[in-house]
């Protein structure tokens, strides 16, 4: 699927790049089963499984799931911005694509670092088989000022009881 997409490097955004469940999708394996002509890169300031403290406020409200809504906030750091500078550097000289453990890109942080591509101008395409990709698009919900992207709650969600905006489809 990768070799069919034109794709150059495979790049690694989990912050853990193993598996004890699924072994095959362990670094050293999938170094190993890569076609020479894909590179494999693990971009750990990308990784997920961010974690911003309960009492420590966030302009992410629109991200009703938490573990999204602190990516979100991992992504206004200087950490997170060095990672994607080196996604961005991978790009400027082929067609790197991002993995992690989700197969699908709306359960998967790599939606928030889609975003971060699509305001930095890149192109990108999310791949569904060796056939079909499909056009990536900006979350309804991300605000952009300044080259910096926020998902703020909406509005109508801050004044209903039930709390904020379930998380952007």
């Amino acid at each position: 699927m990768l070799r069919e997409n034109g794709i150059t490097h495979l790049v690694d955004v989990r912050s853990f790049p193993s598996s004890r469940k699924f072994p095959q999708w362990n670094q050293d394996a999938i170094v190993e089963a890569l076609p020479d002509d894909i590179e494999y890169r693990w971009i750990p300031k990308l990784g997920g499984r961010r974690y911003t403290p309960k009492d420590v406020p966030t302009p992410n409200g629109a991200w009703r799931v938490k573990a999204f809504r602190d990516y979100a906030d991992h992504m206004a750091t200087d950490e997170f911005h060095e990672g994607l500078a080196e996604l961005l550097e991978l790009a400027e000289h082929g067609k790197p694509a991002i993995m992690c453990s989700e197969a699908v890109p709306w359960r998967c942080h790599r939606r928030l670092i889609t975003d971060a591509l699509l305001v930095a101008g890149a192109d990108v395409d999310h791949i569904m088989s060796a056939t079909s990709t499909k056009p990536a698009a900006l979350d309804r919900h991300a605000h952009v000022e300044d080259g910096r992207i926020t998902y703020p709650p909406d509005e109508a969600a801050e004044e209903a009881a039930d709390g904020p905006a379930e998380p952007p489809a």
